[in-house]
C-alpha cells in the first residue's frame, strides 16, 4: 500500500511515519524544504497551494492521508488559507487522481465553529471533504500530547513550577500521539465508510481542567501544582500580552481563548471508533510521564 501524506514534518506526521514505515507501508509525503533521506518515505517537495506537487504525491496512490492543518494563525483569513484552501486542494487533487480513500484529519473545534477562527475553518474544512465525490473518513482529535509536542510545553512548564493557569472550569479528552497515530493507519488501511469519528484516551466522561493541566502533569513532572482557574477576561489579556513579547510564536491567541472557555470538550461517544477497528493502548500517566522525560531530555523543562 502507498499511503499520500501531508502533515508528514510536523507533530503528528512524524509519529505517522515512524509507525507506518515500521508496519512495511510506503509513504509518499509533501513537504516544503529537502528531508534526510528516510527508508520508506519519498519526500516530495511543495505545499498545498503548488498543484503540481500535490499531483505528484497522490498519484499512484491508494489512499491519501491529510494531516497538514494550520493551527495558530493572525487572522481569519490565515487559518482559511491552511485550513480551508489547503484541503480544497488535496480533495482536487486526489479525485484527479482517483484515489480510492481519504482520510480527513479535523478537531473537536468544529463542532463549535462560531467559538473561534480555527473552528470555524475546520468546520468548513470538514463540509467540503463530506460533500466531495471522495470515499472519505473524518477524524476528530481532542487535545493531542506526547513526545515532540511544543503545543503543551508551556503546560508542563508552569506545572514544574507548582501552578497551572486554566481556563474556567470545564472538561476536556485528550489522545497520546502514538494512539492517534495507530487510529490513522488503521483508518487508512480499513474501510471505515463516510463517518466521522472523534477518539480520546478512554477515560470515562473526560478530565476536568483541573485533573489533567494539574494533577495529571504535576504528577509527571513530579511537582505538587496549584491549580487556578482564570475568567475569560484575564486568558484574554494574557493572549495579548503572549502576543507581544512572542508574536508569531505565541501560544495562547485571542482566538485559542475563545474555544478554551468553551466548558466541555469531550469526545462523543456516540462517534468513537469501533473497538473492532482501534482502541487506545496508551495509559495517560504513563504517556505524560514520558512526554516530561521527553521534555527533560530535550532541555525545554
Amino acid at each position: 500500500m502507498i499511503i499520500a501524506l501531508t502533515g508528514g514534518t510536523g507533530f503528528v506526521g512524524k509519529h505517522l511515519i515512524a509507525l507506518a514505515v515500521t508496519q512495511g507501508y510506503q509513504l509518499r509525503a509533501l513537504t516544503r524544504r529537502p528531508q534526510p533521506i528516510q527508508p520508506g518515505v519519498t519526500w516530495i517537495e511543495g505545499a498545498l497551494d503548488t498543484p503540481a506537487a500535490l499531483a505528484n504525491l497522490v498519484n499512484g496512490s491508494d489512499v491519501v492521508l491529510h494531516v497538514a492543518g494550520t493551527v495558530n494563525a493572525p487572522d481569519r483569513a490565515g487559518f482559511g488559507k491552511g485550513n480551508i484552501d489547503g484541503t480544497q486542494a488535496m480533495i482536487d487533487a486526489a479525485v484527479s487522481a482517483r484515489v480510492p480513500r481519504f482520510v480527513h484529519v479535523s478537531s473537536l473545534a468544529a463542532r463549535e465553529p462560531d467559538l473561534s477562527n480555527y473552528g470555524w475553518s475546520k468546520a468548513e474544512s470538514e463540509r467540503r471533504v463530506s460533500t466531495s465525490p471522495l470515499a472519505w473518513t473524518i477524524i476528530r482529535p481532542p487535545a493531542i500530547y506526547g513526545p515532540g509536542d511544543m503545543e503543551m510545553r508551556d503546560t508542563f512548564r508552569m506545572a514544574k513550577m507548582g501552578i497551572a493557569l486554566l481556563p474556567p472550569p470545564g472538561k476536556m479528552s485528550v489522545i497520546h500521539v502514538d494512539d492517534l497515530a495507530r487510529l490513522l493507519l488503521a483508518l487508512a488501511t480499513n474501510d471505515a465508510g463516510r463517518a466521522i469519528f472523534e477518539a480520546d484516551d478512554g477515560k470515562q466522561g473526560g478530565w476536568t481542567h483541573a485533573e489533567f493541566l494539574g494533577q495529571a502533569i504535576g504528577a509527571a513532572v513530579g511537582q505538587r501544582v496549584l491549580p487556578l482557574a482564570l475568567p475569560k477576561t484575564v486568558l484574554m489579556l494574557a493572549a495579548r500580552l503572549d502576543g507581544l513579547l512572542r508574536g508569531d510564536d505565541a501560544k495562547l491567541t485571542r482566538d485559542r481563548v475563545g474555544y478554551m472557555c468553551h466548558p466541555d470538550w469531550t469526545i462523543d461517544l456516540n462517534r468513537r471508533p469501533p473497538e473492532t477497528l482501534w482502541e487506545p493502548q496508551i495509559p495517560t500517566a504513563k504517556g505524560l510521564a514520558k512526554t516530561a522525560a521527553w521534555y527533560r531530555a530535550s532541555g525545554l523543562l
